[in-house]
């Protein structure tokens, strides 16, 4: 990898991708495509030491930027006098794939961001337990363990658990 059209090559073929990986973990485009260019960034300036398939290290980048992000900032969470009102459920028909992506995007934002980063990674992005270990910098027992915690989470969470009675209670 030393070329800069080799980078720009691997720009075009490979940033979609990449900024969907962002923009799960971010669950926001702006901050998804700061994100994204940041690593790109970053992996410019190394982008001569780069041996092999360059596509992991950026993503590898793209985590531990965003870990880093979350431990500085706000995380965006906003109070309110009274909670919001429950939003009715659909009977059937044609927004009900759309409910349910929704319903899993709000569960996905209550989990922690390591968690969230995991699921993502093994799940969105189909990786495999060692992969993802070597993304996070973990240990692939530590991947284990936060994918059942996350999977435990997403199990019982309140969004998830109304959408699984409500289709259980049409049938």
């Amino acid at each position: 990898m030393d070329t800069k059209a080799d980078f720009d090559e691997f720009v075009a073929a490979r940033s979609s991708r990449l900024l969907r990986t962002a923009y799960l973990l971010t669950r926001d485009h702006a901050l998804a495509e700061d994100l994204l260019q940041t690593a790109l960034t970053k992996a410019w300036f190394a982008w001569s030491r780069i041996e092999s398939d360059p596509e992991p290290y950026v993503r590898k980048i793209i985590v531990n930027t965003f870990s880093s992000w979350w431990r500085r900032k706000w995380n965006g969470e906003h109070a309110f006098a009274e909670p919001p009102e429950p939003t009715q459920q659909n009977s059937g028909g044609e927004h009900d794939d759309a409910d349910q992506r929704q319903d899993l995007w709000t569960a996905m934002g209550r989990l922690p961001r390591r968690q969230r980063a995991v699921v993502v990674l093994r799940y969105v992005e189909d990786l495999t337990e060692a992969e993802t270990a070597r993304i996070l910098g973990v240990s692939v027992g530590t991947v284990k363990s936060q994918t059942s915690k996350a999977l435990a989470k997403l199990r019982i969470d309140p969004a998830l658990a109304e959408a699984t009675t409500t289709t259980e209670d049409l049938a």
